[in-house]
């Protein structure tokens, strides 16, 4: 487990102040606001928290309702919808400097026996033959907007061992192509089961924060753009929904296999299955973000 890996488990584990009441840290983002993952994580620490052990989510829906301020920290509010005999619900508000940030509702399932099928794993390249974030950012370096851009990455990515099956927006900026992305994720080291989340809830809310990395990378890639990192267009996630199929663990290989169905209205919508390295479907994710050219 690398420094950058521990660092992130301490921002998700939060500070209790009241029952229901947690508080976390923020840190900047490679853009000057909080990152979406880092607040849905969180808030689904804070609903996991108030729910037993062995009663893992099943779903979340979210949204983003104003950029975080990373110089401040985050108060969770935990509202207790229902407890019932199979599923409990959770609603979560995130805020900061007195007003709404964030807001999750999550629910929660005693795991139990029922009818079972799945989509296919689509094929992927092993991931060890894949470059790391390491060896890719720099090579490209000088197509970003700034010269630190390749670093800031890397930085606010030295947690999650992060790579691309096909080049990424940045790389092809200027050449439109199918609207599907795929990238293999796993943590930067192995999780200890003593740690201040229990598992499998700490998987699951670092898989959370995995999520809003790439989701919205297909909708650049039909377009021919390479992001904010380029400076060719300005997003930002409104809103997140995710499924827990089946059991995973996050510091095992991930395949997140990514599309985009459309995008119009200044807005699209981005859709992601994650399997694991074993071919099972464990989460499927679904984002809708502003995604807007600049003018001038």
């Amino acid at each position: 487990m690398n420094d950058a890996l521990r660092s992130l488990l301490d921002l998700l584990a939060l500070e209790r102040i009241e029952q229901d009441i947690f508080r976390g840290e923020s840190r900047a983002s490679v853009v000057p606001r909080v990152f979406g993952g880092q607040v849905a994580a969180q808030a689904l620490v804070a609903a996991g928290r108030t729910v037993p052990a062995d009663r893992p989510p099943h779903s979340l829906h979210a949204y983003f309702l104003r950029p975080g301020d990373p110089g401040a920290p985050i108060v969770y509010t935990v509202d207790r919808i229902r407890d019932g005999r199979s599923f409990t619900t959770r609603r979560v508000v995130a805020v900061q400097h007195g007003q709404p940030v964030f807001h999750l509702s999550a629910s929660f399932q005693t795991a139990e026996e029922g009818l079972e099928h799945q989509e296919p794993m689509p094929p992927a390249p092993d991931p060890l033959e894949l470059p790391t974030a390491a060896e890719m950012l720099p090579r490209h370096a000088e197509r970003f907007l700034a010269p630190d851009v390749a670093e800031r990455l890397l930085e606010a990515r030295a947690a999650i061992d992060l790579r691309y099956v096909d080049e990424p927006p940045y790389v092809t900026v200027g050449e439109p192509r199918e609207p599907r992305s795929q990238v293999w994720f796993r943590t930067q080291g192995k999780l200890d089961d003593d740690s201040a989340i229990p598992r499998p809830l700490l998987d699951i809310c670092l898989v959370t924060y995995v999520s809003d990395m790439t989701l919205l990378d297909s909708i650049l890639l039909a377009h021919g753009r390479g992001g904010w990192a380029v400076g060719d267009v300005v997003g930002a996630s409104l809103d997140h929904a995710m499924w827990f199929h089946r059991p995973l663990r996050a510091d095992e290989w991930l395949l997140y296999d990514q599309e985009s169905p459309t995008a119009q209205s200044g807005r699209g919508l981005g859709k992601g299955r994650i399997f694991t390295a074993e071919g099972q479907l464990a989460v499927s994710v679904i984002q809708e973000g502003v995604i807007r050219v600049p003018r001038g």
